[in-house]
């Protein structure tokens, strides 16, 4: 086993999870930078990160995940931090949506879950040691118009949170969420100007935040927090307070 800890984040090519991967590297971890089709993104980032290593996983299929922990069996030995990062966002009302595209929507909630599952099997559980670090969102909360199956696998995440935290109680394994507000992402780039200015509106200190900034709370959570678990910590500039 190496003695250098081992971060996994997924879905890091996109702005939140590469943020994350550099924090965490920037804390000493080596770090498994996760894609399902973002190569060329992730590529770019792994040059950047010295002995960071990259995985390619459709977290949708069970088949792809055992191979992805297979891979970090053999070239890793240890995951000492697993970030559940990767999303998906479908934007539909109930009446337009389609049931396949909700249950692609579903198929992330379970991905996150059925990853946790082997990571905790093969390595966490084996040395009692690990920090597993849910990203989830605000909107699994506060609910939004447009997005019932998002802001369900949302809300699914941080109740997986609390209820794993439970099933992990003494062995030093800690399970926890980080929730982001809206940050400047793909995701919200496309927002028009007026949306965006009545979302900012809402945001007591006025602004929409930064990757940087939710990266932050999982540095802080792999890191430290020793005495924090089955907690939901709000990254939103005071939009929702939990």
């Amino acid at each position: 086993m190496k003695e250098e800890k081992v971060a996994i984040v997924t879905g890091a090519s996109g702005g939140i999870g590469s943020a994350c991967c550099r924090a965490l590297a920037e804390a000493g971890f080596q770090v498994g930078i996760h894609y399902r089709t973002g190569k060329e993104a992730a590529e770019r980032l792994s040059k950047d990160l010295a002995g960071s290593f990259l995985l390619q996983a459709d977290l949708g299929d069970p088949r792809a995940i055992d191979g992805m922990v297979e891979k970090l069996r053999k070239e890793a030995g240890r995951v000492d931090v697993l970030v559940n990062n990767a999303g998906l966002s479908l934007n539909r009302d109930i009446h337009t949506m389609k049931l396949e595209e909700f249950d692609a929507q579903r198929l992330m909630a379970r991905g996150a879950w059925y990853l946790t599952k082997r990571v905790l099997r093969l390595f966490m559980l084996r040395k009692n040691a690990g920090r597993i670090i849910n990203i989830s969102s605000v909107v699994g909360h506060t609910g939004n118009a447009g997005q019932i199956p998002y802001t369900m696998e949302k809300a699914a995440l941080d109740a997986m949170t609390r209820s794993l935290a439970r099933e992990l109680a003494g062995r030093n394994i800690l399970v926890n969420s980080v929730a982001p507000g809206f940050i400047e992402t793909a995701m919200t780039a496309v927002l028009p100007e007026e949306i965006q200015g009545g979302i900012i509106r809402d945001i007591p200190l006025g602004r929409i935040g930064r990757p940087e900034e939710v990266a932050e709370a999982v540095a802080f959570l792999a890191t430290k927090g020793t005495y924090i678990t089955g907690t939901v910590i709000h990254v939103n500039g005071g939009l929702y307070g939990g």
